[in-house]
């Protein structure tokens, strides 16, 4: 399957915004867990710390509880340099465990269970001397020095390796605060990167969509170009062919009129001047259809609506119309209900019938009958033109009410496909409505619907009975 240019596009972005997100993802989590990690080693550290404060603790305790032995001599005294002792031995190697990894505090902490040693060998000397009643400050001041001298090392020791220690803690303080910003600014500049390139997706989207909807534009364009040079086409072809029979006629029974003589009968000069007056009719009315038409489509088409007896108009519109058809054709008028009145446009009545009725002339046979129907509900007018012509192809039916469109079924049936377009334009100034009826073995009807206001069809049904 052959993708779009859009479709590429798209795919392109939010597969660049997928990997852009993707590799945010992974770094952030490589972040977090160098976070945890840091998050361990801070946690680690405060513990060799402690643990390393707890020794110096220790330590201090023991020493405390050998000076009150040997200054009082209680046992309790002893026992709690022997306690101190123990405990120191315990911390010492957990001590050994926290840092085994750190070269540096393994070496300092060799030197400080080696000046551990020699303290506990000082303390046992004191506390030997202190057994056998050698208690002087003569005697003790020796070991006291040495003691002095190597609790200032131990707590040296002990500094150094807290120092280490304090080191190691701001380090990885400083790779946390280093991993937070690196991923702060990653997911941001991921962000900014997705959005950036979503925008230009969707700007060359739009720009494309600008495009298209200018192609589209003159496409319309063009094809509306083409739709309405083919319509003037239509149109003069029709005007051309349609006016040409009727003044064909009409200068063909002219000449005959001047070149006749006096032998020519009243009879044939009636016939030649009907002829004139038929043709001279089909062209004024071929023109007030353009007329009408183009009104309509210009917004100029006149409604003056006047309440008007339809009866007396629709047995006027049957002898208009058949005084001038040439074919003898029964146009029967039937009035259903007692709505003789109503409020309607009389010209554009005139030619919305005049239209129907000609065409059910037209396609009809000469004995066919042509039934004109008044019926009325509370709120309408109905008029109903009923044929049993050729009728109307299911397929045209959609393409009824345009104008220059006629059936394939006509044959050499003369006409301009003007009629019903112009009956539309008159119905929709009226808000009324046309409904069709037909098949393509004969026989049609159009309806047409006109509303009216309930109280106008009252009063005229009043009017008429006085």
């Amino acid at each position: 399957m052959k993708w779009s240019l859009e479709r590429k596009w798209i795919a392109s972005g939010f597969g660049l915004c997928l990997l852009l997100m993707s590799t945010a993802s992974l770094i952030s989590y490589q972040n977090a867990t160098q976070l945890i990690a840091s998050s361990d080693q801070v946690k680690y550290t405060h513990e060799v710390m402690k643990n390393v404060i707890d020794i110096f603790a220790t330590l201090t305790d023991a020493e405390a509880g050998r000076r009150g032995y040997i200054l009082y001599g209680e046992q309790l005294e002893l026992n709690r340099y022997y306690q101190a002792m123990q405990s120191l031995d315990a911390k010492v190697k957990k001590l050994q465990q926290q840092i085994a990894d750190d070269s540096y505090q393994q070496q300092q902490l060799t030197k400080l269970k080696f000046l551990i040693a020699q303290r506990v060998e000082l303390s046992k000397q004191s506390i030997n001397l202190k057994k056998v009643g050698k208690s002087s400050f003569a005697i003790q001041a020796p070991l006291v020095n040495q003691s002095n001298q190597n609790r200032g090392q131990i707590r040296e020791t002990l500094t150094k390796m807290q120092a280490r220690e304090e080191q190691l803690l701001q380090i990885s303080v400083r790779h946390s605060q280093d991993n937070i910003r690196n991923r702060m600014l990653i997911e941001f500049l991921g962000t900014f990167l997705s959005f950036a390139i979503l925008l230009g997706v969707y700007a060359l989207l739009y720009q494309q969509l600008l495009k298209r909807q200018q192609a589209e534009t003159i496409q319309k364009t063009l094809a509306q170009e083409k739709e309405l040079t083919e319509l003037k086409l239509r149109f003069f072809s029709m005007v051309s062919h349609e006016f040409r029979t009727p003044l064909s006629i009409i200068l063909g029974s002219a000449q005959l009129l001047a070149q006749s003589n006096q032998q020519w009968t009243e009879e044939k000069k009636l016939k030649n001047l009907h002829r004139i007056q038929s043709s001279a009719r089909l062209i004024n009315q071929l023109l007030t259809d353009i007329l009408t038409l183009t009104r309509a489509e210009a917004g100029k088409l006149e409604f003056h609506p006047e309440l008007m007896d339809l009866e007396a108009f629709c047995i006027n519109l049957i002898e208009d119309i058949q005084f001038y058809n040439q074919q003898q054709h029964t146009i029967k008028f039937i009035s259903q209900g007692n709505c003789t009145h109503a409020k309607l446009d009389e010209t554009l009545l005139y030619s919305i019938l005049t239209n129907l009725l000609s065409n059910a002339m037209k396609y009809s046979p000469p004995e066919g009958n042509i039934f004109l129907i008044l019926s009325c509900e509370p709120h309408a007018i109905f008029f109903k033109v009923k044929d049993n012509g050729i009728g109307i192809p299911l397929e045209f039916k959609e393409h009824l009410f345009e104008p220059f469109h006629r059936a394939n079924n006509v044959g050499k049936i003369v006409g301009s496909g003007l009629g019903l377009a112009v009956v539309k334009k008159c119905l929709e100034i009226h808000n009324g409505e046309i409904y069709v009826d037909s098949n393509a073995q004969g026989g049609t009807s159009f309806t047409v619907k006109f509303p009216q206001e309930e109280t106008v069809i009252v009063k005229s049904k009043l009017n008429s009975h006085h």
